[in-house]
């Protein structure tokens, strides 16, 4: 009789483990959501239409090279660097100079004209 109490105390303790964890993961991912909504408010904030549409091309392509142009764009607004929204062809020239850089980082990316 005791060790059924015994193994009903483990699975209990188990149980509740297996909450733990579960709860943890989804407070986890609720915040990388935030984060990524946040992101995205900040893009929407600093681009023009067609250079987001012209970023999530390049993330789908280049995902490694998307995320780090997203992200120097958004430090550089909330350093207070971008005052007015960034067309398009301002973005080109801005993949243009992040482009140097991240190849001297290892990174590939080719920028092709259509």
């Amino acid at each position: 009789m005791a060790s059924d109490e015994e193994l009903e105390l483990l699975l209990r303790k188990r149980r509740q483990q297996l909450e733990q964890m579960l709860a943890r993961q989804q407070r986890e991912e609720e915040e990388k959501m935030r984060q990524e909504l946040q992101r995205e408010a900040i893009l929407r904030q600093i681009l023009t239409s067609e250079a987001r549409e012209r970023l999530v091309r390049i993330k789908m392509v280049r995902p490694e090279f998307g995320r780090f142009v997203e992200n120097q764009l958004i430090a550089l607004a909330q350093a207070g660097r971008i005052q007015r929204m960034i067309t398009d062809s301002e973005l080109k020239e801005i993949l243009r100079q992040f482009l140097k850089h991240f190849s001297s980082r290892g990174g590939k990316v080719e920028i092709r004209r259509k």
